[in-house]
């Protein structure tokens, strides 16, 4: 009799490097990014298009924070990761792992197998960087997850509607992970939404950090939408914070800060 042979998970990868996290609750911590291909989502504001779709290889940082990069074809197997991973993990170096896209959770079976063994190989936290709306993905994972960074999007602001799943994930992370809410917001903001939004993390807890994030404005060669989004204007988000802050404790105002530091 043959013995039955099982294919180690794959996962298709943008990149993996090291870097300082220029938003939400862990800005200005370094982590090790590890930057998964694929995205369901079409937002105006993407400044991530080029993980909409798998390249034919990815990029992996030697040495950590030095951006010297070598390339590697896709898809890519389980323990190559973790030996990438290993190789960025100085000590005492990083805070945590950052699973970023893309959308992860379109990976979460590769995840499921890959984040217990690269939990106990690094002692790292892991933190997830999601659009927050695959509550079915996220259950599988979630066991292996010590932060999660929800966004939430706002249709005046990203096209893209998902009120339901939002508040399905936002209930299933809290209180299981740390977790945060991130609105992105811009010149086409609707106050009734940020104040929809406000209740729905309400109704989960008032105590859920929610991070207002003005847009940071697309190149024109980088626009790829008919509606490019533009900052706030700063009365406008002094008027949105307060609004939120009715219904929530923690309302933060904060850019992206790793574009301020040209740390891409």
């Amino acid at each position: 009799m043959t013995a039955k042979t099982t294919a180690e998970p794959t996962a298709r990868l943008v990149e993996v490097f090291s870097a300082i996290q220029g938003e939400g609750l862990n800005v200005g911590t370094r982590q090790i990014f590890i930057r998964f291909a694929f995205c369901d989502l079409r937002c105006h504001f993407c400044d991530s298009a080029h993980t909409w779709n798998a390249p034919a290889s990815c990029r992996i940082e030697r040495s950590p924070g030095l951006r010297d990069f070598e390339s590697h074809p896709n898809p890519v197997p389980l323990t190559t990761l973790i030996e990438w991973v290993e190789r960025q993990n100085l000590p005492c170096l990083h805070d945590s792992i950052s699973l970023t896209g893309g959308e992860p959770l379109l990976h979460a079976p590769f995840l499921q197998e890959f984040l217990p063994k690269v939990r106990s190989l690094t002692d790292l936290p892991i933190y997830l960087e999601t659009g927050g709306h695959r509550p079915e993905q996220l259950a599988t994972i979630l066991p292996y997850l010590d932060f999660v960074g929800m966004d939430l999007k706002l249709p005046s602001v990203s096209g893209e509607s998902h009120w339901q799943a939002h508040s399905q994930f936002l209930q299933l992370c809290h209180p299981q992970s740390e977790t945060f809410v991130k609105i992105i917001i811009s010149h086409r903001t609707d106050l009734a939404e940020l104040e929809r939004a406000a209740l729905l993390v309400a109704d989960v807890s008032p105590e859920i950090p929610v991070f207002l994030q003005p847009v940071t404005p697309l190149a024109e060669s980088e626009q790829f939408s008919q509606t490019p989004a533009l900052a706030p204007a700063p009365e406008d988000v002094l008027t949105w914070q307060a609004s939120m802050k009715r219904f929530l404790k923690y309302v933060r105002v904060v850019p992206q800060t790793h574009k301020m530091l040209n740390q891409l």
